[in-house]
């Protein structure tokens, strides 16, 4: 499998990397989308060190600038012919402070859901080229709501909202595609959310303020938090099992519980069909791209 992972080089998505480019023979390939060059160097160096795998390359992009994202979807439509799956896993967690990009968007906006909307749309060509069963898999939580009055968050911030919309908004994009793709005959494309059932222990906990870092440490000695590499085994059959399995989980939000996969309930309103096109249709406006724009005519009509 081939599959390009944003946020790689920390948390779940180097978790699911390590784990992905050990296994089955070392014949997967991963992709890391990350910010950072040194960063992801190291990453790659690490992956290959620990698990002989040479097939680990980086993608640079700050998700923060669609600038990026856009350059970034032009260097990964002329490197590769095909992708089995994208995990669309990058976000920021706790921020001091409301933060706003370049672009004028709340940065856990743009950076949790709109740019990788934006990524996702645009790669979706490669999926359909894949011969493996392809798929996306979402990092979810069946958490949040939409601020309409104030997406851009001016008036309602804080790090806890901004994470929770944008995840809210990731599981709408989810369901929509799903909804899209099953209209189409012989899609082969799946669209899955997985919400880990335990705490991931991350590079998040080295930027919260002092308290909050102590009693994280605490409860790390008490075994409330998980390994990335746990993480990475937990999920490591969604990006690996046969089609038709993943066809099987497609339009659903699973957990990870009692060694098996679970599907969760939604919340209505992340279900529902004119929402759902509301977001889409301010999320197009907001990437303000071209290309975006015609791949949505051509999936979707608008």
């Amino acid at each position: 499998m081939k599959i390009l992972i944003t946020g790689g080089t920390n948390g779940m998505g180097k978790g699911v990397a390590k784990v992905l480019a050990g296994i089955d023979n070392q014949i997967h390939e991963v992709i890391l989308l990350c910010r950072s060059k040194e960063l992801g160097e190291a990453t790659m160096r690490e992956i290959e060190n620990s698990t002989g795998n040479k097939k680990t390359s980086i993608v640079l992009c700050d998700l923060a600038k669609l600038s990026d994202v856009r350059n970034a979807i032009d260097d990964i439509q002329s490197k590769h012919k095909y992708l089995d799956c994208i995990f669309i896993n990058a976000g920021l967690g706790y921020a001091a402070g409301r933060v706003e990009t370049q672009d004028g968007m709340d940065s856990h906006f743009q950076v949790n859901y709109l740019s990788q909307f934006m990524l996702t749309l645009n790669l979706l060509n490669l999926l359909e080229n894949s011969q493996n069963g392809p798929r996306v898999i979402f990092n979810a939580t069946r958490v949040g709501k939409i601020f309409w009055d104030d997406i851009q968050m001016k008036k309602k911030w804080s790090y806890e909202n901004g994470i929770f919309q944008a995840m809210v908004a990731k599981r709408m994009f989810l369901y929509k595609l799903d909804n899209l793709y099953k209209t189409f005959k012989g899609s082969k494309v799946s669209f899955v959310g997985f919400e880990i059932s335990e705490t991931v222990w991350s590079n998040q906990l080295n930027i919260i303020p002092t308290p909050m870092k102590i009693m994280a440490t605490i409860m790390k000695y008490l075994g409330t938090f998980i390994s990335i590499e746990k993480c990475g085994m937990i999920m490591a059959p969604l990006f690996t099992e046969k089609q038709e399995d993943s066809k099987m989980k497609s339009g659903k939000l699973i957990t990870w519980k009692k060694n098996i996969f679970i599907e969760k309930d939604e919340d209505k309103i992340v279900l529902n069909d004119e929402m759902q096109d509301r977001l889409w249709k301010i999320s197009l406006e907001l990437c303000n791209d071209e290309k975006t724009t015609q791949t949505s005519k051509s999936i979707y009509g608008i």
